[in-house]
C-alpha cells in the first residue's frame, strides 16, 4: 500500500483528501501545519506529498526546499495560490504537479495515481503483475496483452496508456495525466500525439475482439469504457 503525506491546514480540504485517498486503496499521513509535517517528513517513508503552499509554521515555500533536502518524494502542490510566477516557480523548483483549489476529487485521485505509477517506474519497482477487464489480460512484468487469449502487439507508450486506464476503471484521464505518464515530459497541449496512440490502441484491440474498451470523455480525456 502506498503511503502518502497531505500537508493542508485546512481541516475539512484534509479530511476530504484523505477519505478520498484511502477509498482509493493508500495509506494516508495527516499534517495541519508545516513544522508538524516535517516532523512526520523526517521520521517516515513516504511515497508522495501533497502540500498546500499556505501553512502555519513552516510555509510552503520554506518546507519545499526542507523535505527535498532530506529525501527526493514526489510533491504535488495543491494550493489556492493561481499566480502563473508561483505554479512556475514550483515546478521549476522541483514539484511534480501543481493543482489549484478548487478541485475535484477524480482529477486529485487521476494525479496521485500518475506520479505513483512514474516513481514506480524509475524504480524498477513491480507494477502488480497482471491487471484484467473483461476479455483483456495486462502483464505489467512482461509488457505483454492479451485479448481473447491472443497477444496484441502494443509500443511501450500503447502499453502504459492502457495499463494506465485498466488500473483505474471509474476514472477520466485528461491528456495531460496520460502524456505524464507514458511520456514523463512536460506536456504542452499537443493533442495529436495522445490522439493518435488511443487511435492505434483502438485498432490493435479491434483485430481480436468487438469491445470498445476504451471510451472518449469530450472535453476531458479518456476512460475506460463500461
Amino acid at each position: 500500500m502506498k503511503k502518502i503525506l497531505i500537508i493542508e491546514d485546512n481541516t475539512e480540504i484534509n479530511h476530504l483528501m484523505a477519505d478520498a485517498l484511502k477509498k482509493a486503496n493508500y495509506e494516508c499521513t495527516q499534517a495541519f501545519s508545516g513544522t508538524e509535517a516535517l516532523l512526520y517528513y523526517e521520521k517516515e517513508d513516504f511515497d508522495l506529498v501533497l502540500m498546500d503552499m499556505m501553512l502555519p509554521g513552516l510555509c510552503g515555500d520554506e518546507l519545499f526546499p526542507k523535505m527535498k533536502a532530506i529525501k527526493d518524494v514526489p510533491v504535488i502542490v495543491v494550493s489556492a495560490k493561481d499566480e502563473m510566477d508561483t505554479k512556475v516557480q514550483m515546478l521549476t523548483s522541483g514539484a511534480e504537479d501543481y493543482i489549484t483549489k478548487p478541485f475535484e476529487i477524480p482529477e486529485l485521485l487521476a494525479r496521485v495515481a500518475v506520479q505513483i505509477r512514474r516513481v514506480s517506474q524509475k524504480t524498477g519497482e513491480p507494477q502488480g503483475g497482471q491487471l484484467t477487464y473483461k476479455e483483456l489480460t495486462l502483464d505489467e512484468t512482461s509488457f505483454t496483452v492479451l485479448v481473447n487469449e491472443h497477444e496484441v502487439q502494443l509500443t511501450k507508450r500503447e502499453f502504459q496508456i492502457l495499463a494506465l486506464l485498466v488500473s483505474h476503471p471509474k476514472r477520466v484521464f485528461t491528456k495531460q495525466d496520460i502524456y505524464d505518464c507514458a511520456w514523463n515530459e512536460i506536456y504542452i497541449g499537443e493533442d495529436k500525439t495522445i490522439n493518435v496512440h488511443i487511435s492505434n490502441i483502438r485498432k490493435k484491440l479491434k483485430e481480436f475482439t468487438d469491445t470498445e474498451f476504451i471510451e472518449t470523455v469530450w472535453g476531458i480525456g479518456y476512460k475506460l469504457a463500461k
